[in-house]
């Protein structure tokens, strides 16, 4: 069996609740129209996001800026690694504020790849984003989904926290970054990365500024137990962690880890409850669940 029929074979053998429609394709292309003629991306497209046919339907998108190769190599991600990445676009700001004012949106979701090779790892690239969107768009909310921070030469905890002040400073409505697994499984689930790092990553976003509502997400399937992700939860309200989002891990090709687990949407269901219990603001707990996911909703699901 070639490697595209193994992978069909997976697809096929997917539970019924993970199929999704992808949307209008008329609709769809009015979002693709607007970012590939900026030449800018979205993770939804370079993550292969299962709901990304339905955002773009509602003309939503979360940008993926500073290019589409990351530095890290977590072998559960799609995006493009293993090379260098490219310089950095400097109209890139202005040209998301353009497609955000163009798709007209009142919340947007901005992230990154991981860039290591920067000096600031990309932080003032965030924020020159923010600023750029404020200037076009002065009521829309700006939601952050940051890497850790960590990466480059002689970067310790205080040039980590230094990063993410640069960001919590320019008041984004929400700061995301994703622990992504349970303890246990960080180190071959994402590569480079450290639990405990991520973790410390909420917790300084809030005591630089406790009013900033923090957010995190794990992605299910990769073997963890229930009590390990019930522990993760844990782990991220003892760093006042406000919002939380599970979704199922799917394998997006034969080079990455495969899926041990297909959790069902009752026991998804089942945590989202847990995670209410536990006191988190805002849930979403389902199979197709992803972190910017109905991202500028308020109230809990």
């Amino acid at each position: 069996m070639t490697s595209s029929q193994k992978l069909k074979s997976e697809i096929a053998a997917m539970p019924s609740w993970l199929r999704h429609s992808i949307g209008k394709a008329s609709e769809i292309s009015t979002v693709q129209r607007i970012i590939k003629q900026r030449q800018i991306h979205t993770i939804c497209e370079e993550g292969r996001c299962p709901n990304r046919g339905e955002c773009y339907a509602q003309k939503t998108a979360t940008f993926l800026l500073m290019g589409q190769t990351c530095t890290r190599s977590c072998a559960f991600c799609q995006v493009d690694k293993g090379h260098a990445p490219m310089a950095l676009d400097p109209e890139e700001p202005q040209k998301v504020a353009e497609a955000v004012q163009l798709l007209g949106l009142s919340y947007v979701v901005l992230t990154s790849v991981a860039r290591d090779d920067l000096a600031d790892g990309g932080a003032g690239h965030f924020v020159k984003t923010m600023e750029a969107i404020r200037q076009f768009n002065p009521e829309t909310q700006i939601e952050v989904l940051t890497p850790d921070f960590w990466g480059g030469a002689g970067v310790g905890e205080t040039g980590q926290k230094q990063r993410i002040a640069m960001i919590v400073t320019t008041k984004p409505a929400c700061y995301n970054h994703n622990v992504e697994t349970v303890r246990r499984l960080t180190g071959p689930v994402r590569r480079g990365a450290k639990y405990d790092r991520s973790l410390r990553v909420l917790a300084t976003v809030k005591e630089i500024d406790d009013s900033i509502p923090t957010k995190s997400g794990l992605m299910l399937g990769h073997g963890e137990s229930r009590e390990e992700v019930i522990e993760a939860m844990a782990d991220l309200r003892a760093v006042r962690c406000d919002r939380l989002t599970l979704g199922q891990y799917m394998r997006p090709s034969l080079e990455h880890l495969p899926v041990q687990k297909y959790w069902t949407p009752a026991e998804f269901d089942e945590l989202g409850n847990i995670a209410r219990e536990m006191g988190f603001s805002h849930v979403r707990s389902g199979p197709l669940v992803r972190s910017s996911y109905h991202a500028g909703e308020e109230g809990d699901r």
